[in-house]
């Protein structure tokens, strides 16, 4: 039976090995990064809580995902993150830190038309699909496409392995799905019913609405944890007071998108927040 020490030994060596070649690495648990620890909780080191971006944060531990990683064997090797690669179930690495992007390609029909539309590259099995490795870095997105994310500079993935294939220069065409903006959602003018009567919206000054708009954009901006949730309460909050009046034009619901999306929101999820609260107040 496989021990616990040696599994820590593999994961170890493998790091060191990446490191050596200039990939940053990192541990994973459970598929995912370790999350951070009592000195960076809440936020406290500077560092960002949702581990998406970096932060000034001198925390010794792999407490803050694909920032922490290092090519630094004696960081690698420290006290601290030993006791993190006895509890990891795997070896990741920063694609963007060592100029590399990778096609994570989910299932069967992502690989068949990866197959059919990107140039062959280094290519790494998965669990259900594949990555295709090219050297160069660039913005990682998810959902590209059906089955298709981007990892690339902020992000991590496994290490699976070097793969086969002969690795190739990082292509327009894959550089295109990151910019390529989706269909504008169409709900941009919110229709809803008359006032019982006909009666005049007490709403409708533009100094009562502007306030409610700017403090809904200002309630999603200043979000640091849970947007997407931050988000649809917000797109809540703003349907509840006005959503029955008629008040909400398309430039209103254009800003409260924009700023969403600001936050790392896509359009389809500003959408999909947007009808269903919608259809929670039935409007």
């Amino acid at each position: 039976m496989t021990q616990p020490t040696d599994i820590m030994g593999e994961h170890l060596r493998a790091a060191l090995s990446l490191a050596a070649s200039g990939v940053p690495v990192l541990p994973l648990r459970a598929k995912v990064p370790f999350g951070n620890c009592r000195r960076c909780a809440d936020n406290v080191c500077g560092g960002r809580p949702n581990m998406k971006t970096a932060g000034p944060c001198a925390c010794p531990g792999p407490c803050h995902a694909w920032a922490a990683a290092t090519t630094d064997p004696d960081v690698i090797q420290s006290d601290v993150w030993r006791r993190a690669w006895m509890r990891a179930t795997a070896v990741a690495y920063h694609p963007g830190g060592a100029w590399l992007t990778v096609v994570d390609l989910d299932d069967a029909d992502a690989i068949t038309w990866a197959r059919a539309n990107l140039p062959a590259t280094q290519t790494v099995a998965t669990t259900r699909g594949e990555h295709w490795i090219y050297q160069g870095p660039m913005r990682s997105v998810n959902a590209v496409r059906p089955g298709v994310d981007i990892k690339s500079t902020m992000a991590y993935a496994r290490w699976l392995g070097p793969g086969t294939g002969t690795i190739t220069a990082l292509p327009d065409v894959v550089r295109a799905l990151a910019v390529k903006e989706p269909t504008p959602p169409r709900p941009a003018v919110v229709t809803v019913p008359a006032l019982t009567g006909g009666g005049q919206c007490r709403h409708r000054t533009p100094t009562y609405l502007e306030r409610g708009i700017a403090m809904a954009e200002q309630r999603i901006t200043s979000a640091t944890s849970g947007v997407h949730a931050t988000v649809y309460r917000t797109f809540l909050a703003v349907l509840s007071t006005h959503g029955r009046c008629g008040c909400l034009t398309d430039a209103h619901v254009a800003r409260l998108f924009a700023v969403a999306q600001a936050k790392g929101e896509s359009p389809r999820h500003c959408a999909d927040a947007w009808t269903n609260a919608r259809t929670t107040l039935g409007v």
